[in-house]
């Protein structure tokens, strides 16, 4: 599956805001007109209008004329690895963390940091928990096997701070994390 997704009316594409349905027209911005996305679209019988500029104004937050929802900003947690964990558990990627200790359990992870930082891109939290602590940020700069929690009434989402970006994982009913390559969600 690729890594191009539709809720509430709202197109991501790799995490960025990519366009939005407007009367059953998508309307995206025209430079993620690739044949990925051009097959994302056909397969959901979904006729795509490019214009240039929708990300811009999508991450800007701004109520397009006519799209149906605004982005909303979500409420941000981060997690880290507790200080009586492990030494080795911590400042891993994802795939040695799980060869080496099985999924990530938040029993293992406290919250440094619960608000709202203006943003749902996860690489703009990262640099603002890394270089500029918002005000009642408790932790270390964010780095490796930290957890980004984007949440709001409907439900969270959880980002791991792996090598190179983020991956997502999902967390079960056990309070274990369960890690999800990006390329199967939806």
């Amino acid at each position: 599956m690729s890594e191009i997704s539709l809720k509430n009316g709202l197109i991501s594409y790799y995490g960025h805001p990519a366009g939005y349905i407007e009367k059953e027209k998508a309307i995206v911005d025209s430079i993620f007109n690739n044949e990925e996305f051009n097959n994302w679209l056909n397969s959901r019988k979904i006729s795509p209008q490019w214009k240039d500029g929708i990300m811009e104004r999508l991450i800007a937050g701004e109520q397009i004329y006519g799209a149906e929802i605004p982005i909303p900003i979500k409420n941000v947690r981060v997690w880290q690895l507790k200080p009586e964990v492990d030494i080795r558990m911590k400042f891993i990627d994802l795939d040695e963390t799980i060869k080496n200790f099985g999924e990530p359990s938040m029993e293992n992870y406290h919250s440094v940091y619960d608000g709202q930082l203006g943003t749902n891109d996860l690489e703009e939290i990262y640099a603002i928990c890394n270089i500029d602590h918002p005000d009642g940020y408790k932790g270390h700069s964010m780095s490796m096997s930290d957890i980004i929690e984007l949440y709001d009434d409907n439900g969270s989402e959880f980002h791991y701070c792996d090598t190179f970006g983020f991956k997502q994982i999902l967390l079960n009913q056990d309070s274990q994390v369960v890690s999800q390559d990006m390329t199967q969600l939806l």
